[in-house]
């Protein structure tokens, strides 16, 4: 599958500016991780992943990573892009265990991108790309603060990697400075 058939399918299901959004910042996070992992040859395929790991979210937030399979079969999805999808939602709403990196990956990583952007849009400069470590921690231990990021999960998926807390934020706020611009542009394309 294509970056291109793969966004056309997203949008099949998902027309929000804010998920779309969403799908594009998890997409660039991904492929930035599987550079930093040494799974360069794979990064668009991480990347597939992250662009489509929200697909059913929009229309059966009730049955996320439930209804994804389905929807990503009509489109012609491969099964291992399909295991990876729904294995972010473990524990959640399912019993499909993130075993590779990269699944690991984007069941720690999804929840914090969305808390990052949170943060940096409570900025003057409303970027990540001045944002530091210290700060961002403040954000996630504020638990009113982007409430809906659910910290269990940033801190199972950490465990799961066997990565301190601290290295995943730094890491996932590293991923989301450098690939600020690539986002804003991707999503500014689709306004």
């Amino acid at each position: 599958m294509t970056r291109n058939e793969a966004f056309d399918l997203l949008k099949k299901y998902n027309q929000d500016p804010f998920h779309i959004q969403h799908a594009i910042t998890v997409e660039a996070v991904m492929k930035w991780f599987a550079n930093d992992q040494g799974f360069v040859d794979e990064e668009e395929h991480w990347g597939l992943v992250g662009l489509l790991h929200d697909i059913d979210f929009e229309q059966y937030p009730d049955q996320h990573c439930i209804k994804a399979p389905e929807m990503l079969r009509a489109g012609g999805v491969s099964e291992d892009i399909i295991h990876s999808v729904v294995s972010h939602g473990y524990g959640i709403t399912v019993d499909v265990k993130p075993e590779h990196q990269m699944e690991k990956i984007l069941f720690a990583s999804d929840e914090l991108t969305g808390l990052i952007w949170a943060a940096a849009l409570m900025r003057p400069s409303k970027s990540t790309k001045d944002m530091e470590l210290k700060s961002l921690k403040k954000k996630y231990k504020s638990k009113g603060f982007a409430a809906g990021c659910s910290r269990e999960v940033i801190a199972q998926g950490a465990e799961m990697l066997g990565w301190d807390l601290n290295d995943l934020l730094q890491k996932t706020l590293s991923a989301m400075q450098a690939c600020e611009d690539e986002i804003n542009t991707q999503v500014a394309a689709e306004a």
